[in-house]
């Protein structure tokens, strides 16, 4: 094995890391200033930057996002073990088991669930998409709570009554962001899978090689 650099075998996950708190940080200021614009429209204080952080206009606004992204990778790592896509880099192929389908063995460089056997095993087997779903469900739950603060603050400005957890769950506006953030994700999924049919990127993993007919499924 070459000795590579760890920029070289990492690259991905850190050039994704680095663009993710970039543009946190870029949102986080945007929404302190935005948030500090509306209070000050209603006759009110502005806000410190840590003060920003503990409203529910930046908790909302934070995990509205993550939420929507966590369920449409627990979706596709799920789907995309029973449903198929003739033609599509993003599917297994229509018959026959692949790779990702054999029984696990136990090896000395096989991770340690695998080795533990069991139960262990057995979890390990799922903990992609367990993972996937336990972060969706904690950024979904903060997403509702940072919600209804934000709700409540604007009814205080307004001088009307702060809503229930259990009232502002069936508020039209929590469901609103909520749903506009889904559909925009399987929509993103939809399109990744249909136009890796016909369409190619010469290099990329996501795609199939420029010179494969469009029906071959998958790599």
């Amino acid at each position: 094995m070459k000795n590579h650099s760890f920029f070289y075998r990492n690259g991905l996950s850190i050039v994704f890391l680095l663009l993710f708190i970039i543009t946190l940080a870029a949102q986080v200021l945007a929404g302190w200033k935005d948030h500090n614009n509306t209070l000050n429209d209603a006759g009110t204080s502005s806000l410190s930057f840590m003060a920003y952080l503990d409203t529910g206009h930046f908790i909302s606004s934070t995990f509205e996002n993550f939420q929507s992204e966590f369920l449409q990778m627990a979706l596709y790592v799920v789907l995309t073990i029973y449903l198929r896509q003739e033609g599509s880099s993003e599917s297994k192929k229509l018959d026959g088991k692949e790779e990702v389908d054999r029984e696990p063995k136990a090896s000395k460089n096989a991770p340690y669930p695998v080795r533990k056997g069991g139960w262990m095993l057995k979890l390990y087997s799922m903990s992609l998409s367990i993972a996937f779903v336990l972060l969706f469900a904690i950024s979904w739950g903060l997403h509702f709570y940072g919600s209804l603060l934000d709700h409540n603050e604007g009814q205080m400005l307004n001088g009307k009554p702060v809503f229930t957890a259990a009232q502002y769950l069936m508020e039209p506006s929590f469901w609103f962001e909520t749903f506009q953030n889904w559909q925009s994700e399987f929509l993103s999924v939809a399109s990744i899978v249909f136009l890796s049919i016909y369409l190619r990127q010469k290099g990329s993993p996501e795609s199939k090689p420029v010179d494969a007919p469009y029906r071959e499924t998958g790599e």
